[in-house]
């Protein structure tokens, strides 16, 4: 059967593509910036998981207001804001003479981060709820590709042209999500819908509400425990690459490796968005999706803790990305389920600013545990998933004994 384009294929087309180009220039940074820190810096490990700390913490803080005033104010002028301050941080990273710079520079793309966010609410706005993991899964699988091309074409301009020469690139292409952003998006929210964000009681939280709120509770439990295994990994995988897997190359042979590894992430993330969820959405509902991709996570990081070889380290990765293409579209889908039209970028940018305190918290201590032993990371990390079956099952009971309602979730503060 003809699948005839509609105008909201066309903006998630659009939306695909910016997420694509933006993930090549954050991913070429992604295997240099640890590397970048530590041979041109003199940083520690402990200082450098720090500037990992310090973008999540920006985030974390940032992304809930970044949400709520998309909400209130047009998902389009706070995407292309947050991505010019992409822009800027990236260039300030490439040019920066001293470690003060760097962790400014961390922090500002931190703050103007919830791009990500407002991109995800504006496809939350476009697609029906039937439709919403699936898009969601899109998503996730354009950003699969952006990591196929960007820690490749990171690790090959960093041996080729100096560890400078990623940053710069990559603020190019966060330039170009700008340029596409402002000439071929429009607003999904009208200004009706705008205001009555801004002033309905609905369009409120609060602490008991969220707590009253049991599925969410649960996403955001499963959420947080996921997360900070994720971040015991991006900590100090470029370190442990380069203490166990390729111990005695050079930092030019590193990062192409590093780099190589991380593009695995990518291909895997694109084929489970492309094949895997497509065929899980037929079968399972959201929930059992998120456990097949906390069980999937937990098996590549015990086979990378237990084999510290390249060709395991590769399929750790691929097994990593497929639990993270399972994982994540369903718990943003079942996220957006648990509160009103009106809360979407708001409650979207909780649930970044829960992944980032997971963040936040994990790779302030992976540099210590990674100090004690390169493989501790990995083996606590692997722990946590198998731990985050727990409220993941509790998550499952609940739904299929309390169907969840659109809006049925937030009241409105007392």
């Amino acid at each position: 059967m003809n699948h005839k384009i509609t105008i909201a294929d066309r903006r998630l087309l659009t939306i695909l593509l910016i997420v694509f180009v933006q993930m090549v220039g954050a991913s070429m940074v992604h295997p240099i910036l640890p590397l970048y820190a530590q041979n041109e810096f003199a940083m520690t490990p402990q200082a450098i998981t720090l500037l990992l700390t310090a973008f999540f913490g920006a985030q974390f803080i940032a992304a809930p207001f970044i949400g709520r005033w998309s909400d209130r104010r047009g998902r389009l002028p706070v995407l292309i804001v947050s991505q010019i301050g992409t822009v800027a941080a990236f260039l300030m990273l490439g040019f920066a003479q001293s470690v003060a710079m760097l962790f400014f520079a961390r922090v500002l793309d931190g703050v103007t981060g919830g791009n990500m966010v407002v991109a995800l609410a504006y496809v939350t706005d476009i697609m029906p709820e039937s439709k919403r993991t699936q898009a969601l899964g899109y998503v996730m699988a354009s950003f699969g590709l952006g990591f196929v091309v960007g820690p490749a074409m990171g690790g090959l301009l960093a041996s080729q042209f100096g560890p400078q020469m990623p940053f710069v690139v990559a603020a190019a292409a966060a330039f170009a999500t700008v340029a596409l952003t402002w000439f071929t998006l429009e607003e999904t929210l009208s200004p009706e819908t705008q205001a009555r964000n801004r002033d309905a009681a609905s369009a409120r939280m609060s602490p008991a509400a969220l707590l009253r709120n049991v599925p969410l509770t649960a996403v955001l439990v499963v959420t947080f425990v996921g997360r900070f295994g994720f971040g015991l990994l991006i900590g100090t995988f470029a370190l442990f690459a380069e203490a166990l897997l390729f111990a005695g190359y050079d930092f030019a042979d590193v990062s192409l490796r590093v780099g190589l590894l991380l593009m695995l992430v990518g291909i895997g993330q694109f084929f489970t968005q492309i094949a895997l969820l497509p065929a899980a959405l037929r079968r399972y509902n959201d929930t059992v999706i998120a456990l097949l991709g906390a069980v999937s996570r937990a098996i590549a990081l015990f086979i990378l803790a237990l084999a510290a070889l390249p060709v395991f380290a590769a399929l750790s990765m691929i097994l990593f990305a497929i639990g993270s293409g399972l994982l994540m579209p369903a718990l943003q889908s079942l996220v957006t389920k648990t509160v009103s039209p009106a809360l979407r970028g708001a409650i979207l940018g909780l649930h970044q600013s829960v992944m980032n305190l997971a963040v936040i918290l994990s790779t302030a201590v992976s540099g210590a545990l990674f100090a004690l032993d390169p493989n501790l990371p990995n083996w606590l990390g692997a722990i946590l998933y198998s731990l985050s079956l727990a409220p993941g099952i509790f998550l499952w009971l609940w739904v299929r004994n309390n169907q969840l309602n659109e809006g049925a979730g937030l009241a409105a503060s007392s």
